[in-house]
């Protein structure tokens, strides 16, 4: 099968966002180690699936941005996770943490954006079904994981199938004192075994975890 990765920044204190969405302390620590670390480790994945929140602010950063990300984001396979449903992309769906990363990375978008970029954006794979039934679909076969990135809700349902394989949390050096948690609705503890801790110049931290009753 598949292997299923759930990528998020996370503060010191365990929050991946402000009490209000804010995420410009993650722009404000990241560093061009660790951006080349990810952008190595999308390229080698297969999908990327995310909430319909974060999808509505990635389809309006990356189609033309400049970034070194930019390849990369705009080529994977998207697949969008909403019970509601996903309308096109729409300015006015689009969260705090756009904002937050317009502010900055002042003058990085602009490029144009070719016909198969934009396609790719306005046309992802739409799941509004049961999200484990729909997960499990999507792990069957072999090829590439699959790595989710965003939003909170959307991480804390996939977090409640028990069907990830891998965590790759990385940890900023940043105390938010209050913010939003992936983890605040565990029924129970969960375990997890560290794999790998990867540190990077600016002093944020890849912490890769597995289940701990998950094996190698």
């Amino acid at each position: 099968m598949k292997k299923l990765i759930l990528k998020m920044s996370v503060s010191l204190d365990g929050f991946v966002a402000g009490p209000k969405g804010q995420s410009e302390w993650i722009f404000n620590t990241d560093s061009p180690d660790s951006v080349k670390w990810s952008i190595a480790m999308w390229w080698k994945t297969s999908m990327h699936l995310m909430g319909s929140r974060t999808y509505q602010d990635m389809a309006a950063w990356w189609p033309t941005s400049k970034e070194s990300f930019a390849p990369v984001m705009n080529e994977l396979t998207k697949a969008v996770f909403s019970r509601r449903g996903v309308r096109q992309t729409d300015k006015k769906l689009t969260s705090r943490s756009l904002k937050d990363a317009r502010a900055a990375n002042p003058g990085k978008q602009g490029a144009k954006a070719s016909a198969t970029v934009l396609d790719s954006w306005l046309h992802p794979e739409i799941y509004t079904g049961n999200l484990t039934t729909s997960i499990k679909r999507l792990k069957q076969g072999s090829g590439k994981p699959l790595v989710a990135h965003g939003g909170v809700s959307f991480a804390r349902g996939l977090i409640g199938t028990g069907l990830i394989d891998e965590y790759y949390l990385l940890v900023h050096p940043v105390v938010l004192g209050d913010g939003q948690s992936i983890f605040s609705d565990l029924p129970r503890p969960l375990y997890l075994k560290l794999v790998k801790s990867i540190p990077f110049d600016k002093g944020a931290v890849m912490q890769i975890y597995r289940p701990a009753n998950r094996p190698s």
